[in-house]
């Protein structure tokens, strides 16, 4: 689905993490203000079984000082022990529910840790505003298709590197967008040809395509009649789209 007067939608990556730090209140704030059409982030589960979010299995490289370095899997963290840390942000990490009651936006929910799905199964049926303004994504499309039978009504994104790793599915991608019950594909710009985009358009596919990262990235995109893209600094993206759609007119 294309955004506001059917322009491509930009996806604010773990928030504005060009400028902010990312999976943050701060950082998701950001996004906002700047009009994002949606935001990323990274879901995991506490050993207390809390949904947290971050990108990594570990603190470390968004540690804040001494105090969030060294302590291996954040999974078997409990959620005071990860809020108890500073991380680059100058807090511990943010519990998908702040997240939620913070912001408006549709939010770009990745699973990166598979025992999260019956918990957000639990989450969603207490939310459903929440649920509402979700689109799940994943590399993993095993969680994906356990979301498809727990929780339906929530669209699935299936992302992959690359096309080729797409194919890489038994079946190839066709099979892996029917596995996963995906209704959006997430690929980055290597490999993809005119004929695999008009393939996604004859199955009602949305195509995401990333990382943005160059005016050249976005006039491809453009080209291709990309719905959505996904960038560390939006408020640049919005300009690079604004270009690129100005010079292909």
């Amino acid at each position: 689905m294309r955004g506001t007067m059917g322009k491509m939608l930009i996806v604010g990556h773990r928030g504005a993490m060009a400028h902010a730090p990312e999976n943050s209140l701060e950082g998701y704030e950001l996004a906002e203000q700047i009009g994002v059409d949606e935001i990323e982030l990274d879901v995991r589960l506490s050993a207390d079984e809390e949904l947290f979010l971050l990108h990594d299995a570990t603190l470390d490289r968004t540690a804040g000082d001494d105090s969030a370095r060294g302590l291996g899997p954040a999974g078997e963290m409990t959620l005071a022990e990860l809020r108890s840390v500073v991380l680059d942000s100058g807090f511990g990490v943010v519990t998908l529910q702040e997240m939620y009651e913070a912001t408006r936006t549709v939010i770009q929910l990745e699973i990166k840790a598979p025992e999260t799905v019956p918990y957000l199964a639990r989450y969603f049926e207490a939310h459903p505003e929440h649920a509402a303004r979700t689109q799940l994504t994943s590399f993993k499309e095993e969680p994906l298709r356990a979301a498809m039978e727990l929780f339906p009504d929530v669209p699935r994104g299936i992302i992959r590197h690359d096309i080729a790793a797409a194919e890489e599915f038994e079946g190839g991608w066709e099979k892996l967008v029917e596995h996963t019950g995906a209704s959006r594909i997430c690929v980055g710009f290597e490999g993809l040809t005119d004929q695999h985009v008009q393939a996604f358009r004859d199955r009602g596919l949305e195509l995401h395509l990333w990382p943005m990262r160059s005016l050249e990235n976005m006039r491809e995109a453009v080209r291709l009649g990309a719905d959505g893209t996904t960038a560390d600094d939006p408020a640049l993206a919005m300009d690079w789209l604004d270009e690129a759609e100005a010079a292909s007119a």
